[in-house]
Formats: C-alpha cells, structure tokens, sequence
C-alpha cells in the first residue's frame, strides 16, 4: 500500500501548497489513516501560509528533526514548500525501508545522515545555508554519494522509486521536486489508480458495474488562504474570544452533539497517549553562528 499512501499524502500537499499553506511538521505521527487504508494529513500547528519576500526571517523551530530538510537543518532564514517536499521523501524512504532514514540525535548529526547518503553539498546546494553552517561543511572532509545504497531499501526499492526517492531528496530545495512534479511520476500511477478505482469520495461506481471517474484527480484550492484576519488579533484575549465565537457559530448548526464517555477504555487509552509529548516538538535549531 505504500504507493496509494504516498499518492495520498502528495495530492493532500498539492491542496494546501495550492492554497499557499506550508505545513512545516510532515511526519508519520500527522498521517492519519483508516481501517480502509483512506490517509488523511493532520496537525496544522506549525503550519503558515508562504512567504513571497524572501528579505523576511521565518521561524527555523519547524518540522520533527527526523523529517528536517537541510536548508532548516543549516539555519536558513527564509524556505518555500520544498520544506514539505522533504518531509515526504523521508516519509517515502521509511515506507519503503520500514525504517526511519536519517535518525539521529541532534541537528548536527541529522545533517551529517544526510550527507552520508547524498554526498557532500557544493557551495550552490548550500546557498541557503547561513555562514556558519556552510563553514562547517565545508571543515568537513568530502563524501561522495551514496545513492545506490537506497536500493538495499527493500525489494521495493525499484528503479522507478529510487528516482522518485532522489528527486525529491535534493539537497538544494530549487532542484527538490514540486508536489505536482512529484504527482506526474510514473511511479505514482498504481497508487493513483488504485485509490480512485476503490478508495476515493470523487469516483463514484455506475449502475453496470463500472466507475465514473472524476475530471480531476488531484484537485487545486479554489483560491489561496486568506491569512489577514491573524493581523487583527493584538492580545491573547482576542485569540480566545475568536476562537470561543467560531466553536460557538459551529455548535448552532443542526449536528448531533459529541459525547465523550470518561470511562471509556478509548478515553483512557487517549488521555494517556504521548502522541503530544514534548519530546516530539521539534527541536530548536543549532547555532551555527
């Protein structure tokens, strides 16, 4: 299923990168998926929409270390959505591998799995990379690729993977894959099919036993995400107030009402979860400087 659960989690991203949302903390623990295998993306947290003026600084203290692109991992102060390009590769490589693929246990040893597999970066690979870091990698002594070793992967690690995999782990984020790049691989076709032949909402099955097909499989936001109602807020109060009127307009609609039973063993099996344990927060970056 790793081909429809790949599918899945690139055409949710082409939505929100449409609307021009980077969701800054793509991992394993913000998929969510059902019994019928349907994946859906969560946890919007550190999600934000994309900054056009590349002048402005953006928060480094993004993305689970794990599935930290490099140019975060280097202390960039500005990124696009290649960031969330990353993330899935990495996604990707663990899928395949059953195996998280770049652990470790700092920023610095994070990076250093990195380059252990695609090499050491030119000085143009690095031009995002603040000073300090690319000082350092350039300190290091030379690694060459090690690229065929993803193959080792697993028995599913087939040429059309591996190409896949690479691209979209490009150490340089302007030569990473796209989303909707990464959607027109020919890799992804068996996963495409396989999600809209018996898992999707937008095909529906005709009355002789066939599928109507709809006319878009990857849809695109209708508009991008309008973010200027966060400059109105100026106090915590404000926050809550607008967050109490908006639970509030949802709660007046006719809808049955959540119940929670608290001694349920569901309940107790949530409350204890350290699926929010800070431990998971991403780690602040290292200071290069």
């Amino acid at each position: 299923m790793s081909k429809s659960s790949l599918y899945q989690i690139l055409r949710g991203l082409k939505y929100l990168h449409s609307a021009r949302i980077i969701h800054r903390d793509i991992k394993p623990g913000n998929l969510l998926v059902n019994s019928n295998c349907v994946l859906k993306i969560c946890d919007f947290g550190l999600a934000r929409v994309e900054e056009p003026d590349e002048s402005r600084h953006m928060t480094q203290e993004v993305v689970t270390q794990y599935y930290r692109a490099p140019e975060l991992l280097m202390g960039a102060r500005h990124y696009t959505q290649a960031v969330d390009v990353w993330s899935v590769g990495c996604i990707f490589g663990e899928l395949l591998g059953r195996r998280i693929l770049f652990q470790a246990q700092s920023p610095v040893q994070q990076l250093e799995r990195i380059t252990d597999l695609l090499g050491t970066p030119n000085s143009e690979d690095m031009k995002y990379a603040c000073e300090g870091a690319q000082s350092h990698m350039l300190r290091r002594p030379p690694k060459p690729p090690a690229l065929p070793a993803l193959y080792t992967l697993s028995s599913h690690a087939t040429h059309e993977a591996v190409h896949l995999l690479t691209q979209m782990l490009a150490f340089d984020p302007d030569k990473r894959l796209t989303i909707s790049e990464a959607l027109g691989h020919p890799y992804l076709d068996e996963g495409r099919l396989r999600y809209h032949s018996c898992m999707c909402t937008c095909c529906a099955a005709t009355t002789c036993g066939g599928r109507q097909y709809t006319h878009d499989f990857e849809p695109s936001a209708p508009h991008s995400f309008d973010d200027t109602w966060e400059g109105e807020l100026r106090s915590m109060s404000q926050v809550k107030d607008r967050l109490h009127k908006f639970i509030m307009s949802h709660l007046a609609r006719d809808r049955v009402p959540l119940c929670i039973n608290p001694m349920s063993a569901a309940y107790k099996s949530f409350a204890s979860s350290t699926v929010a344990h800070p431990s998971e927060l991403p780690p602040s970056p290292h200071q290069w400087d």
